[in-house]
């Protein structure tokens, strides 16, 4: 992580604050304030009660995503695909760390867990990667899952049923045994990112954050359970998830903008906590750009492969702004191409994809703007509109609120692609403004 936070400190993508800040409210208030403003990352110096930094707004900029991928000249579904296949190839992903890394040992109260919330029931980690084992294989997995503070003992976390960790407690728990798990906090960029991707079950999350990284990654052997992590993660907790047993835990603001109510969840067991000497810690705040931007960007790169098998033309997909909806670009070749790409967007991935809009190669898929524009400019509202009833959402949804779809056809009519030729001004692209207005304008 310190590698990174000098990356972008050097390129000036890091904004400081010295002032002290409070980790209940506070640090998340003014984080959430500056990513209306900026995409820079921040780092707070002082946090009211620990000696830790706290860093926040790592992942909120979509080209920085592309940079840990390596995109190039590439779009990131494209490329991450291509991570995928090299991950599957890759003979070494992982060697002995033989660092001179300094570790502490402590007690987590000592690290600045942030309540975030008004509502919120407590301290939460936010940003920790689950590192856990296949029972059967022993592959590693990797999964964010919300953690609650109560004690330096106990975390309650929420797993899910989808998730590969909450079928391994499953299958433990049917032999009256816990899940040896680590949270590892802080984790290099390529970690982050290889646990937003879902891989097949027999996948192997830490493969593929080494085919991001570009060579194997550095691993350690855990102190209190059998595990092996990435020796650049900056705090890693161990720990068990026990089995038969739940406690309360919530309430919690989630992504989606509203909180999930008090209900009984998942008790993990701390047997360890340890960091780096010049550790960091990194506070998501749920929901935020932060949160949303790697979602968004793992989910569109799942929907892309998918409907590339299904529908000529796919160029692109964007999960933005809200992971809800989904937008495709195609270069269209025939007469309902379009209602083709819809119907294959819908069901790549049921949980999400409450909206699609399907837009010609014009538009630009990250600006909702443009493509709204596009839907009410290129043809009739009724005639372009798919409403598919009674299609399940998510796999816990007993209102059935996220039951439905809507498609929106927003490409050029066929036939008549010389009608919507976009209009442009000669030279807008390569104005430099600076040369217009005075020095500091901005």
């Amino acid at each position: 992580m310190q590698h990174y936070l000098n990356k972008l400190r050097a390129r000036r993508d890091l904004l400081v604050v010295d002032r002290e800040v409070d980790p209940v409210h506070e640090l998340a208030a003014v984080a959430k304030r500056l990513q209306r403003e900026t995409h820079k990352a921040v780092l707070f110096n002082q946090v009211r009660g620990h000696a830790m930094p706290v860093v926040t707004n790592l992942y909120s900029d979509h080209e920085r995503l592309r940079e840990i991928i390596r995109c190039g000249q590439r779009t990131f579904c494209e490329r991450l695909e291509e991570e995928i296949q090299a991950a599957s190839s890759m003979s070494t992903w992982m060697e002995e760390d033989r660092g001179t890394a300094e570790w502490v040992e402590g007690r987590l109260s000592e690290l600045p867990l942030l309540t975030h919330h008004e509502r919120d029931g407590g301290r939460y980690i936010t940003s920790g990667v689950f590192v856990a084992k296949d029972p059967v294989s022993g592959v590693p997995n990797l999964s964010f899952h919300r953690s609650q503070f109560i004690s330096d003992t106990e975390l309650r976390i929420r797993l899910g049923s989808s998730h590969d960790l909450a079928r391994f407690q499953r299958e433990a728990e049917a032999r009256d045994q816990a899940v040896e798990a680590a949270i590892l906090i802080s984790a290099p960029p390529e970690i982050f990112m290889a646990a937003c991707v879902s891989l097949p079950p027999d996948g192997n999350e830490l493969q593929l954050a080494a085919a991001m990284r570009g060579g194997p990654l550095r691993m350690r052997r855990c102190k209190t359970v059998d595990l092996l992590v990435p020796a650049g993660a900056g705090i890693v907790i161990e720990g068990r998830i026990l089995p038969h047993v739940r406690r309360p835990e919530g309430p919690f603001g989630e992504f989606m903008g509203y909180y999930v109510e008090v209900g009984d969840n998942h008790v993990f067991e701390v047997t360890h906590v340890s960091w780096r000497r010049d550790a960091v810690y990194h506070g998501l705040i749920c929901g935020s750009a932060e949160d949303l931007r790697p979602l968004e960007a793992a989910t569109a790169a799942r929907i892309y492969k998918h409907i590339r098998s299904q529908v000529p033309g796919v160029l692109d997909v964007s999960c933005r702004p809200t992971v809800m909806n989904t937008i495709v670009k195609i270069r269209k070749q025939y007469e309902g191409h379009g209602s083709h790409a819809l119907l294959a967007a819908m069901g790549s991935h049921m949980d999400y994809n409450k909206l699609v809009v399907v837009v010609d190669e014009d538009v630009d898929i990250n600006n909702m703007e443009e493509v709204i524009w596009a839907f009410l400019t290129r043809g009739r509202a009724d005639t372009r509109t798919m409403v598919v009833n009674n299609v399940a959402g998510f796999y816990r949804d007993p209102h059935k609120d996220h039951w439905g779809r809507l498609g929106l056809d927003a490409t050029r009519p066929w036939g008549r692609e010389a009608e919507f030729q976009r209009k442009s001004i000669p030279g807008e692209a390569s104005v430099n403004l600076a040369d217009y207005l005075p020095q500091g304008w901005r």
